[in-house]
């Protein structure tokens, strides 16, 4: 259960319990569920929603939750961050983000469970199962609405991708790359460029380039399916180890994608907050393999 505490200043002297809770963030949907569930408090004693509030007193919200995911303590994945409100792991590749057909007991939902078992797995963020990085978990409902419908919370993410050398020349070092994107007809997993796909918009600066290989920092203004694979695969240049979009497996066995920095204004403190995560082994080996002519 997450317990929030609220003492009423002069501003808000006389607003009824439930505009006051709308103003800070919280959904119809959630008042509603206070509201029937008994999770309201004024001083000390249940308070309805329409009910006015008077300067100096204190509103307590307390928010219960429950777990529908089965715990697997078996798995592990770094923990980067762990307050009472967000999780953010850094998840290694090879563990899908939720549960799917034939992903019942191994993804990070389990994991979270395991931690977690009176809450619900609310990703703020998610990645494919073979992407590594950082995921970000809300713990309450509240905390996972601002960070996914409020702009001013809203995470600012980073990925660093490794493709092959020559992309700077071909497209300059930082650019845009808008391209609507539609699942293949044929396969229900492989997405593709088409006209009549949804909108895709992804930013990229390149931060190393050598004949080898390009390495360089993602952001995405949309947050398609595979939306980073499909992109630079469109262009000519499949990350390293993507073998649905034609990259090169020699040297890495999946795709050479990971989430390395979430920002991020906390929803419940207004604090910024910093998190970033360092390329795994199999990402450090490849740069490393493919520097190895540079440095000759």
């Amino acid at each position: 259960m997450r317990k929030i505490e609220y003492t009423i200043d002069e501003q808000h002297d006389g607003v009824q319990v439930g505009k006051f809770l709308k103003g800070q963030g919280f959904s119809r949907a959630v008042i509603t569920e206070l509201k029937y569930n008994d999770g309201l408090f004024l001083n000390g004693s249940h308070i309805r929603t329409v009910d006015p509030l008077r300067a100096g007193d204190v509103l307590t919200v307390r928010m219960c939750d429950y777990s529908v995911t089965v715990p697997n303590p078996g798995l592990s994945a770094p923990v980067m961050y762990d307050d009472a409100d967000i999780v953010i792991f850094d998840k290694p590749y090879d563990m899908p983000s939720h549960q799917s057909i034939g992903h019942y007991r191994d993804t990070l939902a389990n994991l979270f469970a395991a931690m977690y078992p009176d809450l619900t797995f609310r990703s703020v963020s998610r990645l494919d199962k073979n992407t590594s990085g950082l995921v970000m978990i809300a713990k309450n409902k509240l905390t996972a609405s601002k960070l996914m419908s409020c702009p001013e919370y809203r995470p600012e993410k980073l990925y660093y991708a490794v493709t092959a050398g020559g992309f700077a020349g071909k497209y300059g070092d930082k650019g845009e790359i808008i391209a609507p994107i539609a699942r293949e007809e044929e396969n229900y997993i492989k997405r593709t460029v088409r006209e009549d796909g949804v909108y895709a918009h992804t930013n990229y600066r390149v931060t190393e380039s050598s004949d080898r290989f390009t390495l360089l920092e993602i952001s995405l203004v949309t947050g398609r399916t595979h939306q980073i694979r499909v992109h630079f695969s469109h262009l000519g240049f499949p990350l390293y180890g993507d073998k649905l979009y034609g990259g090169d497996t020699r040297l890495i066995g999946r795709q050479a994608l990971h989430c390395g920095y979430i920002r991020f204004r906390h929803p419940m403190s207004d604090e910024m907050v910093v998190v970033r995560s360092e390329f795994p082994e199999d990402i450090k080996a490849l740069l490393d393999e493919l520097r190895k002519d540079d440095n000759m």
